[in-house]
């Protein structure tokens, strides 16, 4: 039965790559691997022993034995191929396609809807019923679809009608449904290596069939550098750099064309910067810069920062998370840390991008530089834990203001002591609610102004120890033992 079945999308894979050097397709297109053994990087999930490597393995000895793509073999997994542009992630699904012997029918969410999807998943039923055939459905860019249309792929990823393999640049766990990723196994794609992005260029000057081996291209040993560095991690920004400067490449006295690193920096314009500003890059980078600023390291703050300035964010939401770093985990220590802040918050409003960058740029060093305490951030969270707690407690009376004559009737405002007429402002009365009396949340921490706050409070216990064992004179004539600090 195998050997009858009409070609579906693996076998055109592969006869539409060795085809493409004739329809003129770009160079990236025209290298993109057609075995495994061309597939370049991703060894953590691909590498010997590895849980996708044996899955490749496996369909491959059962496609030798013509076994693989029938319908009574089991079904290949569904998987989400997670990673940045230019890993491999759809190279990846058609060779996963190819070595299951499974028809591949692919489409993107980008261009498709729930409408095509659903002819394609017909299309798959029909194919199983007729041809006995398994089909693998590639979604390139999967989150493209909002999560109560992925719904659309469950019962047949669940009844077996389709293998899902699903290519995303986004995090799936904010981007695809539970019920979804409960069906699939997440495979993450990393950037590639300069080096492994050096041995593409390598190979795609080499190869004379769908390179550039039949011309006579030299690319020097700093172009190379330049172009395997600043690409990115992007193979086909790598390619299709490598591919405009041959083209522009002015001949030399023997026909050779030279590729410059000035030219191959031209050719990519500028290092691609990575940044989605309502993707997880965006968060990725903001919290490094925060936790960096935590860590009191200024360097890998001012690089976070780079990146995000570089990447184009909204200087705002960086002003407005140094103003958050600023109260979270310095604190009092050093007061002047969200006023530092906080003027930078200014700046970018007053001036605005790209003048404000240095004024973020002194905010982050200050604070990276700054004593850390998260004893305001501590006690905030113990405060508000304590009201999901205890609830709503009534304010004591003598702390509520009276401005009408029943409310002064109903005993608010009386016996309330103001703190000016006694001995160091601190009147012999209790703020908290009576179930609350004695609780503490504020614990001040070790380091810069902070210790002097630790100071005060110890000597605002004194003053109040003094209030509860009757040796304080209550109307502001006795003196204190001990002068209050500075």
């Amino acid at each position: 039965m195998a050997g009858s079945r009409s070609k579906g999308g693996a076998e055109l894979f592969v006869a539409a790559a060795a085809s493409v050097r004739e329809r003129g397709a770009p160079l990236a297109e025209r290298m993109r691997p057609r075995t495994l053994g061309e597939y370049l990087g991703q060894t953590e999930i691909l590498g010997p022993g590895k849980i996708l490597r044996r899955l490749l393995d496996q369909e491959a000895a059962a496609r030798a034995r013509g076994t693989s793509g029938d319908a009574t073999a089991k079904p290949l997994p569904s998987l989400i191929l997670w990673g940045p542009p230019g890993t491999g992630k759809t190279t990846l699904a058609n060779l996963i396609a190819h070595a299951a012997d499974a028809y591949f029918a692919m489409f993107s969410a980008v261009q498709s809807g729930v409408k095509e999807a659903r002819e394609v998943i017909q299309a798959a039923r029909e194919r199983l019923s007729f041809e006995r055939r398994r089909t693998v459905l590639f979604v390139d860019e999967i989150h493209r679809f909002n999560k109560a249309q992925q719904d659309a792929f469950l019962p047949a990823i669940e009844n077996g009608t389709i293998s899902l393999l699903g290519a995303t640049t986004e995090n799936p766990s904010f981007e695809l449904n539970n019920a979804l990723l409960s069906r699939c196994r997440v495979f993450v794609l990393r950037h590639l290596s300069p080096e492994e992005l050096g041995a593409l260029l390598d190979r795609a000057l080499a190869d004379a069939d769908r390179g550039l081996g039949g011309e006579k291209i030299v690319l020097e040993p700093k172009a190379r550098e330049a172009l395997a560095t600043l690409a990115g991690g992007d193979a086909r920004s790598a390619l299709n750099g490598l591919e405009l400067a041959a083209l522009v490449a002015a001949p030399g006295a023997e026909g050779a064309r030279t590729i410059t690193e000035e030219l191959a920096k031209e050719a990519l314009q500028r290092n691609t910067i990575l940044y989605d500003q309502s993707g997880e890059e965006h968060y990725n980078l903001i919290s490094a810069l925060h936790k960096s600023i935590r860590h009191s390291d200024p360097d890998a703050a001012l690089y976070y920062l780079a990146r995000m300035i570089e990447g184009g964010e909204d200087p705002l939401f960086i002003a407005r998370r140094l103003v958050r770093a600023a109260s979270e985990d310095i604190g009092l220590a050093d007061p002047q840390a969200v006023v530092q802040a906080q003027m930078a918050k200014e700046a970018v409003e007053f001036i605005g991008y790209p003048e404000c960058d240095t004024a973020l740029a002194q905010a982050a060093i200050y604070l990276a530089c700054a004593p850390k305490s998260n004893a305001v951030y501590a006690a905030m969270g113990e405060a508000r834990a304590e009201v999901k707690r205890t609830g709503p407690l009534p304010v004591p009376l003598h702390l509520r203001n009276a401005p009408t004559g029943l409310m002064k009737a109903l005993g608010y405002g009386k016996g309330y002591q103001y703190d000016h007429d006694y001995e160091h402002k601190i009147a012999p009365m209790e703020a908290m609610p009576d179930d609350l009396k004695g609780r503490t949340f504020y614990t001040p921490g070790s380091l810069g102004f902070e210790k002097d706050i630790q100071k005060r409070l110890e000597y605002f216990a004194k003053v109040r120890a003094k209030w509860k064992d009757g040796s304080g004179t209550g109307d502001g004539s006795g003196r204190a033992e001990e002068s209050p600090p500075a």
